[in-house]
């Protein structure tokens, strides 16, 4: 099927964050007396936004992360980002076809803007991503799985939800592409297949999307 416009997720789609941040974030809620391992912040966090952290912890231990959690995380991970941080393998190349081809497409990610943007700066993704193709989490009331971000960036760039296809990487974002009414590519790179439960198709190396999306 030809889509209309192609939304991807940004960490672990586009660039390869996902191993950078899950290790600070698992040394750091660690560090703070909660005791999380690199596999269960990815099982646990994976395609979130910052609130679920949030939420996890105090259902489960009844206590609050400090004030400045967000803060100093963020401090840690773009500091990281600056030295470690690349594009996902063959990320650019399908970037570079759905433009020659004409093909619409955006990132909506649980990240902020912020983040979006060191990341994209870093690994040159930034010449993709111009004003209008950039939605967060932080645009909407509700994060993934909610589809609230999805049919925001669907709306935003005027296609219809039944015309999009997202690309994603983590449960929470196939079960937002599901309840937004879109097709989902899940990208099976560091997510268990099994895990990737309602995509529409699965694909484990960014060099097979292009074909995927003819």
């Amino acid at each position: 099927m030809r889509y209309d416009l192609v939304i991807f997720d940004n960490d672990g789609v586009l660039v390869d964050s996902e191993p950078i941040s899950n290790t600070l974030l698992a040394a750091y809620l660690t560090e703070l007396g909660h005791p999380t391992t690199y596999e269960d912040s990815l099982r646990d966090y994976m395609g979130a936004a910052m609130h679920r952290v949030h939420d996890t912890v105090a259902e489960r231990t009844g206590q609050r992360l400090p004030e400045d959690f967000d803060e100093v995380f963020h401090q840690r991970v773009f500091a990281a980002f600056e030295r470690e941080l690349e594009p996902v393998a063959g990320a650019t190349q399908v970037l570079e076809k759905l433009t020659a081809d004409g093909v619409a497409y955006c990132v909506a990610s649980s990240g902020s803007h912020e983040r979006i943007r060191v990341g994209h700066r870093k690994t040159g993704l930034d010449r993709f991503f111009g004003a209008g193709r950039v939605f967060s989490s932080q645009d909407v009331g509700r994060g993934k799985p909610a589809p609230d971000l999805f049919l925001h960036a669907a709306e935003s760039m005027g296609v219809p939800p039944e015309r999009c296809v997202v690309v994603e990487d983590s449960p929470l974002g196939v079960r937002a592409a599901n309840a937004a009414g879109m097709d989902v590519y899940g990208f099976t790179a560091m997510t268990p297949a099994d895990r990737l439960t309602g995509a529409t198709h699965l694909f484990s190396r960014m060099s097979e999307l292009a074909d995927l999306l003819i």
